[in-house]
């Protein structure tokens, strides 16, 4: 017969009597998982949030619909009839005509403006330049049913030689664009050296040549991503549009009118196509800006 040593007794008295391991309860479990992936969680939350109205706009695009594209109809739906003819709803091809040729005139005429401005506030020292630092937010604090009425009563009252049409349309963008592509470009000044410049000039380059080999080529990506910008607000605009362009019609004012007897499918293939586009340049971007850095 094998009698146990002292040690092994001890062991199986320590192990009998030790507690046993604590289990936390699944409520627990499933409240630290959800705490630990919180922020993952709230921004898949915040994504689909966002692009739900993206996708009902694809959705719908292929609506075999008869008279409003309101409710999905299941006769003949899916169709690619309306990706086939964008241009078959009455007007809207020309309705987008206008939005990209005021979006085109309004994005370069403020870009040209915004980038002069931008440039005189951050590198000159004038009188009333803290005024001008104030004055380029007020556009964007603005409420636009605002400033949409302020400028129906300029045009209407004090230039009654401009008729309301495309014109007012892109003096009214222009006029709240500049604001945001000064803002835009102005942050990109103040992220630069001003050493460059000065070491350009030790080397024997002129204001012309500094300007155009080393501040340029710095500031050109501001420059980009505010006319993008501008063209994208410009083109999206509703209610200052709405205000000042009497006859004229632009997308968003043709996809509202629209909403009373249901948008056409042919508003959410253009709109679709138009986030797709915007989409692809920002990850071209991106990935050029990502390739330049290594």
């Amino acid at each position: 017969m094998i009698t146990p040593s002292p040690a092994s007794l001890s062991s199986q008295r320590a192990s009998t009597s030790a507690p046993a391991a604590y289990r936390p309860s699944l409520g627990r479990r499933v409240g630290s998982w959800i705490a630990n992936r919180f922020a993952i969680i709230a921004a898949i939350l915040v994504l689909f949030y966002l692009f739900l109205p993206v996708g009902y706009t694809f959705v719908f695009s292929f609506n075999n619909y008869r008279k409003s594209n309101i409710v999905w109809n299941s006769e003949g739906s899916p169709t690619l009839k309306h990706w086939a003819d964008p241009c078959g709803a009455p007007g809207i091809c020309s309705a987008l005509g206008t939005s990209l040729k005021v979006g085109l005139i309004a994005t370069v005429v403020a870009t040209v403006l915004g980038t002069l401005i931008a440039f005189a506030l951050v590198r000159h020292r004038f009188r009333g330049r803290a005024a001008s630092n104030l004055l380029v937010f007020i556009p964007m604090a603005t409420p636009e049913i605002v400033l949409g009425a302020s400028l129906l009563t300029i045009f209407v009252q004090a230039f009654t030689f401009l008729k309301l049409g495309f014109w007012t349309i892109v003096i009214a963008h222009v006029m709240f664009c500049v604001s945001f592509v000064v803002v835009t470009v102005k942050a990109r000044l103040q992220s630069l050296d001003p050493r460059l410049d000065e070491a350009a000039m030790d080397l024997y380059a002129g204001p012309g040549q500094t300007f155009l080999r080393v501040t340029f080529p710095l500031v050109l990506p501001g420059i980009v991503g505010a006319s993008l910008l501008a063209f994208s607000l410009s083109f999206d605009d509703f209610i200052i549009t709405n205000f000042v362009s009497g006859n004229e019609t632009t997308f968003p004012k043709y996809v509202y009118v629209s909403y009373l007897r249901g948008i056409p499918a042919q508003a959410n293939v253009i709109g679709f196509s138009m986030f797709v586009i915007a989409l692809t340049l920002v990850i071209l971007g991106s990935v050029i800006g990502n390739a330049r850095k290594k």
